[in-house]
């Protein structure tokens, strides 16, 4: 059995440099790999490009990387959270690339199985087709979206094992699954690290042999990105 346990985000981070492509699982603030996200605001790592639904809040998640001005470019589905993300691309100091959030997770899902492209017709007629080859299919215009390619893909789960088989939580699944795999170094932090063997096959989301290190993450904050309560 091949172990993929190492014994921190900085061991875990080795090979990260300036200029790289990372995923980063998550959706709004749910299921974000915090640590990692962490650590390379440490690393001062410059001109990276982020594929991830959305970019955090301000001052937590990815918003920590784009208040250091560490992202060069941004690939993603909904931004509407982060006003300095918006004050960096209406000023022209960040490139973007809004995705339909579909189409999102079907280029990571792509990437994950050896797939280079597919066709869809979600984004036909719109800025999003723009330079795209497009075929009928029924009757029905598609246009072709290519699969990522990424360096690095950070991962949260719930629990793992040390040969790198994950269990998700809840909606904190999310983009996690479809991520692991489709960059050429997955990285798992996980909130409970086990014994192979220890984890019930049947409730294991992904195996193993889509992640190369996973770790036991610390001091989760777990933020809510927007709290709607009603009086008793």
């Amino acid at each position: 059995m091949i172990i993929k346990k190492v014994n921190n985000v900085q061991e875990a981070l080795t090979g990260v440099k300036d200029s790289m492509t990372f995923m980063l699982g998550g959706f709004g603030l749910c299921g974000i790999p915090e640590n990692s996200i962490n650590e390379l605001v440490n690393l001062n790592v410059k001109d990276i490009t982020c594929i991830s639904n959305n970019a955090g809040v301000d001052d937590f998640g990815l918003g920590l990387l784009l208040k250091k001005k560490q992202i060069k470019k941004m690939i993603s589905s909904y931004v509407g959270e982060n006003a300095e993300f918006e004050r960096q691309m209406l000023s022209g100091e960040l490139e973007v690339d809004l995705v339909p959030q579909g189409t999102l997770a079907e280029r990571c899902r792509a990437a994950q199985h050896g797939i280079p492209a597919f066709f869809t017709p979600a984004g036909y007629g719109t800025e999003v087709a723009e330079g795209k080859e497009v075929r009928d299919f029924n009757g029905k215009p598609h246009i072709m979206e290519t699969a990522f390619h990424a360096d690095f893909a950070f991962i949260k789960a719930w629990k793992g094992d040390e040969a790198g088989n994950l269990i998700f939580k809840g909606t904190a699944r999310n983009f996690n699954p479809v991520m692991c795999g489709a960059a050429k170094i997955t990285v798992v932090e996980v909130e409970e690290l086990v014994k192979p063997g220890e984890l019930d096959p049947n409730f294991v989301h992904v195996p193993g042999v889509f992640v190369q290190r996973i770790f036991e993450g610390k001091n989760y904050e777990k933020r809510i990105e927007q709290r709607t309560t009603k009086e008793a």
